[in-house]
């Protein structure tokens, strides 16, 4: 085979697409720390399968159509580190590529070269023995092989082999990789898509349906609950417009305009020759009559809220405080889980809550919808979640009508103390100088169970093992919750230590975190106490150290 024509390519990354989703699970499982977290594959799968849906949408593509789908898609799906830099990866190989008719050796392999170009822009840090590594290893073997074969089969044997070899090299550059005995996860995944990817050009049958990736709701977080008839505007309306005219910033704001007039919670997010659209309207009728006159529609969802209220309510509350509240300077939005965390970040000050963080990675369309809800000049972001920071940076180079700072705070406490260092008087630098300062000073702990068998940090660790993880690493290991978080405190509190906040989770008994608090009151007399309920899942306890 000497080409690849859009029929094909459209088969071959749906191929890709479904060999992931079968091995997330096993994905999932190499994940270097054993915490019940693991969720490489679950991220990676989610975001290709955002691009897969729209790519199986579309009968008798062109190989531009499949590109800005698979551009698009994986872009608004984005989850999670990996999802992210896969996403990256999607879109520079279909900015190569995108308007070509059919695909040589040559052209793959230029694709790939702009995929991992795209990729390792994005990071900040690039580091190797990563999903960039395998990428890069197959991009090298794209190009060496373009210039001696023109023949398909031939050329993807070639890359497989390197790309595998690279992954099996992961652990020689990542020493926690080797001693856990395992390849990492995310260069795992991407080999995955590539042999699924490889099996549909040896002629293996692909189900071109696919369906939508279910996940946990996603619930909107507002500041208030409420019955049914105060919800104002009862239809949550969504669709993506495919442009059939010009869509400039005069057009875009043109249509935020008419939204505005009949609903809120508006989101209108364009990318090249689409638009997503999300609005909250009592006629969405006339929304999509709207959207219509820039193009066809797809991807069409009408929920009626009235019918969900106690999924939406707290989302339509902050939506008609909104509509009548004046337009502040400078507004929050926080990612959060666990209902006494959530107190702690409203009474705070942020505006919108996302829920997410350990088990759930918000998207880059989450990030964006919930910026859209923040009605200030500039928002601030806290992702509590070093695995979310790149969505919301991906969120933040799409917003264009305000400021959005980042404050890379990497877990809850950071994001709590961050908050607490805002002062409304200061200005935005100021303000955000202040909270990175506040943030690198909190020293963080978390106290779980581990899902699976591994050796880690020099520590051999068994599936239920209670395990104390700080920012360094896993600390302590053994069967009793309190003296692993005590064995946890100790490693974290110095002489320079003033505050220790104890955050107990949804399996904890208030009475289990008062004995705790009490002893650390007794170990650590120089140091205020404070514990409260933070009802977060899968952790016992969250600490801070400050």
């Amino acid at each position: 085979m000497k080409q690849i024509d859009a029929a094909l390519l459209k088969k071959m990354f749906i191929g890709g697409a479904k060999r992931l989703e079968a091995q997330k699970e096993h994905i999932n499982e190499l994940n270097v720390f054993p915490v019940p977290d693991g969720d490489t594959g679950t991220n990676m799968t989610m975001t290709i399968m955002s691009a897969a849906k729209e790519v199986g949408a579309i009968e008798d593509p062109t190989i531009e159509e499949l590109a800005k789908a698979i551009s698009g898609g994986s872009l608004r799906g984005a989850r999670g580190n990996s999802g992210v830099i896969l996403s990256q990866l999607f879109r520079g190989f279909t900015k190569q590529i995108k308007y070509l008719d059919r695909l040589t050796t040559r052209d793959v392999a230029a694709g790939f070269k702009k995929a991992v170009e795209t990729a390792y822009k994005a990071v900040m840090k690039p580091k190797e023995g990563t999903i960039l590594t395998v990428a890069k290893a197959a991009a090298d073997s794209a190009l060496r092989s373009a210039k001696k074969t023109d023949d398909f089969e031939e050329f993807a044997r070639n890359i497989m082999q390197e790309a595998n070899t690279a992954l099996q090299m992961t652990p020689e550059m990542l020493p926690v990789l080797k001693e856990a005995g395992v390849v990492d996860s995310g260069g795992q995944g991407l080999l995955e898509v590539l042999q699924g990817a490889y099996d549909v050009l040896l002629g293996k049958e692909v189900d071109l349906k696919v369906e939508a990736v279910s996940k946990p709701v996603q619930k909107p977080m507002g500041a208030v609950s409420g019955e049914t008839a105060d919800i104002t505007f009862g239809y949550c309306t969504e669709f993506i417009v495919m442009l059939e005219r010009e869509f400039g910033s005069a057009q875009e704001q043109e249509f935020k305009d008419y939204l505005t007039g009949m609903g809120d919670s508006i989101v209108v997010v364009a990318d090249e020759d689409i638009v997503k659209v999300h609005v909250h309207t009592n006629h969405p009728g006339k929304a999509i009559e709207k959207g219509l006159s820039y193009g066809a529609l797809t991807s069409m969802k009408i929920d009626n809220m009235r019918e969900e209220h106690e999924e939406r309510l707290n989302l339509t509350r902050q939506a008609e405080e909104k509509k009548t509240a004046p337009r502040k300077d400078m507004g929050f939005v926080a990612v959060s889980i666990g209902r006494g965390l959530n107190d702690i970040f409203r009474e705070l000050g942020a505006d919108y809550l996302i829920e997410g963080g350990q088990t759930m990675n918000p998207s880059t369309e989450d990030m964006l919808n919930a910026i859209g809800q923040v009605n200030a000049d500039h928002v601030f972001i806290l992702p509590n979640n070093k695995n979310i920071i790149l969505a919301a940076q991906q969120a933040k180079a799409l917003v264009e009508d305000k400021e959005i700072i980042i404050i890379p705070t990497k877990t809850v406490p950071q994001g709590i103390s961050a908050l607490i260092a805002f002062e409304a008087e200061s200005s935005v630098e100021e303000n955000e100088a202040a909270m990175t300062e506040m943030m690198n000073g909190v020293k963080t702990g978390e106290v779980t169970y581990a899902v699976r068998d591994t050796t880690i940090d020099g520590k051999t660790i068994k599936v239920d093992d209670i395990m104390g993880i700080d920012d360094n690493g896993i600390q302590e290991v053994g069967n009793d919750v309190e003296v692993v978080t005590l064995g946890l405190l100790r490693s974290m509190v110095d002489k320079e230590s003033e505050l220790i906040c104890i955050y107990y989770g949804n399996e904890t008994p208030e009475e289990k975190a008062v004995q705790l608090s009490k002893k650390a009151e007794e170990l650590y007399p120089d140091c205020e106490v404070q514990m409260e309920y933070g009802g977060q899942p899968i952790y016992y306890f969250l600490l801070s150290v400050e």
